[in-house]
């Protein structure tokens, strides 16, 4: 049967900042279909030029309100990079805490806060606290707050460091305060178990959408890749030379978004823990692997709405490479040391790790003082947008079928599903049909 359908979402609700869907739909054929990005440019890469090297890492933390901790090493390793600093072993350990804290952050608020209520039936994560959700909701918070108080014994607060800095770290923790992470931790494991059983209750609720596409991100012979690692994709395999990321994650522009797209061998390609679940799934924690499991996923996953059964899977492997990192710092004693010495020097640098929505790169170049000349940054949430677009473009056609309320909750679910960092703001949701 024929059908005309026209929805215009502004904006989608539970994702972080301004984005847009349209679809017209005339006599049953699909005349548009587009995810639209309003987001105002913030010029960030403008405002480092000119600046001191040490002020680039507070700068760019401000960047994203949850992601602050891997912009800001991000930042430090493409100093440190073009300064030729290398950093202490126990410097190296303490920045893996801080990347899993934030990790923890990130994925639980967005499990828990953002995609919870499409799970569970509801229009936000406030009517869980007085249903019979009541107590995976306490869950989530006991998780999330774990999270924060991690990044705040490492960082000096729970967003925008304060600890970290060029060659190390101005404050560390104490042994104690480890140790006391530590008990956390492992208590927590049990806390993420059921929070991963509960979600697995409602997982039907997920659609059952899968569209092959390229999957890019960091990996290592070492570790599940989020500090370090050589850039990776599904189609192409390693591509180590680190400088030449832009070979990789070529960024063009288009007409309905303020945000760069990004594209390798394909037209799109897709970052994040989905991404790396397909990549380094091999190296995740036999707790990680448990959950993943219970969800039957298996690389390679094509499925978008994965994504979020792919965090909570990082959340599990967060906790145990946690305690992991713990473990290692208190057999070898925790130092008061001093950030390492370095020389200021004319030169480039490049910092590529992964954050909670996939591999971000920062890219300076400096003069003989140690001002920036030059920086670019790469997005994690940027590479995702054409992703985004050919999964609707896809996924359109399976919903026509159904009411039009319903095809507007799918494609907004869709665009959660990749957990998109459009900006640092959240928006209450205009719907208008015309």
């Amino acid at each position: 049967m024929s059908k005309d359908i026209s929805i215009n979402v502004e904006h989608v609700t539970r994702v972080e900042g301004h984005g847009n869907i349209v679809l017209n739909v005339k006599d049953g054929r699909v005349e548009k279909v587009e995810w639209q990005v309003s987001e105002a440019p913030r010029f960030f890469e403008a405002m480092l030029r000119g600046r001191e090297y040490w002020e680039l890492q507070p700068i760019t933390s401000r960047i994203c309100g949850i992601c602050s901790i891997g912009h800001s090493i991000a930042s430090l390793k493409a100093t440190e990079d073009a300064f030729g600093v290398e950093i202490s072993d126990q410097t190296y350990a303490l920045r893996h805490l801080a990347i899993n804290a934030e990790n923890m952050q990130s994925h639980i608020l967005h499990i828990g806060y953002l995609v919870a209520p499409d799970l569970f039936g509801v229009g936000s994560v406030f009517p869980l606290s007085n249903s019979e959700h009541r107590e995976v909701l306490l869950k989530i918070i006991r998780l999330h707050r774990l999270a924060n108080e991690m990044s705040d014994l490492v960082c000096g607060r729970t967003t925008h460091p304060l600890t970290l800095v060029v060659g190390g770290f101005s404050k560390v923790p104490s042994e104690k305060r480890l140790v006391e992470l530590r008990k956390q931790l492992v208590e927590n494991i049990g806390t993420t178990r059921d929070v991963a059983e509960a979600i697995k209750q409602v997982v039907d609720r997920l659609p059952d959408f899968s569209r092959e596409t390229e999957y890019i991100a960091l990996s290592s012979d070492k570790e599940y890749a989020l500090y370090d690692g050589v850039i990776t994709s599904t189609d192409t395999g390693k591509h180590p030379d680190y400088r030449g990321y832009r070979d990789v994650l070529k960024e063009y522009v288009v007409p309905q978004s303020t945000a760069k797209y990004a594209k390798h061998v394909r037209d799109s390609y897709m970052v994040g823990a989905l991404a790396r679940f397909n990549i380094n799934s091999k190296q995740l924690s036999s707790n990680a692997l448990e959950v993943a499991d219970l969800f039957e996923l298996k690389p390679v996953c094509c499925n978008p709405f994965m994504n979020t059964i792919a965090q909570l899977v990082e959340f599990m492997h967060n906790i145990d490479d946690s305690v992991g990192w713990i473990d290692q710092l208190l057999s070898e004693g925790v130092s008061e040391e001093k950030p390492v010495d370095f020389k200021v020097m004319e030169g480039r640098g490049v910092g590529l790790v992964e954050v909670p929505r996939g591999l971000l790169v920062h890219d300076y170049t400096f003069d003989g003082e140690g001002r920036c000349v030059k920086a670019n940054c790469v997005i994690p949430t940027n590479q995702n947008h054409g992703n985004i677009q050919k999964d609707m473009e896809a996924f359109v056609p399976s919903l026509l079928d159904k009411p039009e309320n319903e095809i507007e909750l799918n494609l907004e679910m869709l665009v959660r599903a990749y957990d998109p960092c459009i900006s640092c703001s959240t928006h209450c949701v205009r719907v208008r049909f015309v």
